[in-house]
């Protein structure tokens, strides 16, 4: 497991359960084939703050925020039997193809990444003068671009 960011016996405020299930500003799902990685990787290796289990028929669903946004981390009861396509927006098939995340440090948070074997496919680079990028992977194969705010 990764290096915690944040206080495992955080509870989220009425604010932020309400915030997640009046929508925020954005929520993504991410169906999954191994939700312990996954929630490793964007919990404790990316800082994002749990808010709970929502259990649905035939899927566990873990919920997180960042900001105003919304993280779902849904694993069915039979787990997909195809993996993500490879490759990000390069991997030549439609769709979703990599998430933005604001970090307070993204050379750090890419650093934490490799240490958990995470793939690094774009480096540490300044996109603009001030705004420094990098693009990682998360356990199955989603690209996860990083951002550090001005």
């Amino acid at each position: 497991m990764g290096a915690k960011l944040r206080d495992a016996d955080h509870l989220p405020t009425d604010a932020e359960v309400l915030q997640m299930e009046q929508g925020g500003s954005l929520q993504v799902g991410i169906i999954v084939r191994d939700l312990d990685a996954m929630v490793d990787f964007y919990e404790n290796l990316l800082g994002l703050r749990y808010l709970g289990d929502l259990q649905l028929p035939g899927v566990l669903m873990k919920r997180f925020t960042l900001g105003d946004a919304g993280l779902k981390l849904l694993a069915p009861d039979e787990p997909p039997s195809v993996p993500s396509a490879p490759g990000g927006p390069n991997g030549g098939v439609a769709g979703l193809r990599y998430l933005t995340v604001a970090v307070p440090d993204v050379a750090e948070t890419v650093e934490r990444c490799v240490a958990a074997g995470r793939s690094v496919p774009i480096p540490v680079f300044e996109f603009e003068p001030g705004t420094t990028v990098a693009i990682v992977e998360d356990p199955e194969g989603n690209w996860v671009e990083l951002i550090e705010p001005q």
